[in-house]
């Protein structure tokens, strides 16, 4: 499980460094992709395959289905560690998430994002706001 947020910088080849406490579980290998919010998702390859499985059972008929899988798969790129830790993030994915410099490493669970610094501000305002989060997640019921 990946928990934390984490400072980093891009180096000049677009290397991220992971953080030591990721780097087991993404050893055996990483896929990268954009994400939902003008960020990246970092999965495990396992997790990435789970994921494969679920968006495999959509309907191509609905457009938003088309819409996920294009977004998932066209920008998915493997992510291997090398030996200093650093995983390459394609240019394409960078500009898209608009990195260059400063990221933030983020897990959230089953796989991380990265940020710009930007746009993590953006979201700690917004997930640190605690009255929208009492509407946000009334009906959820999480704690029993």
């Amino acid at each position: 499980m990946f928990l934390g947020e984490y400072a980093h910088t891009l180096d000049t080849k677009g290397r991220l460094t992971v953080p030591v406490k990721f780097r087991e579980a993404l050893a055996s290998g990483a896929v990268v992709t954009r994400g939902y919010d003008k960020n990246l998702h970092l999965y495990t390859r396992e997790a990435f395959e789970h994921l494969t499985e679920r968006l495999r059972t959509l309907s191509l008929t609905d457009p938003n289905n088309r819409a996920l899988l294009r977004l998932q798969f066209s920008g998915a790129s493997e992510a291997d560690i090398d030996a200093q830790g650093r995983v390459l993030l394609p240019a394409f994915l960078r500009d898209y998430a608009g990195l260059n410099g400063e990221c933030l490493v983020v897990g959230v669970g089953e796989f991380v994002e990265i940020w710009s610094r930007a746009g993590w501000d953006e979201q700690l305002a917004v997930i640190n706001n605690a009255g929208l989060n009492a509407e946000r997640f009334a009906d959820i019921q999480i704690v029993q």
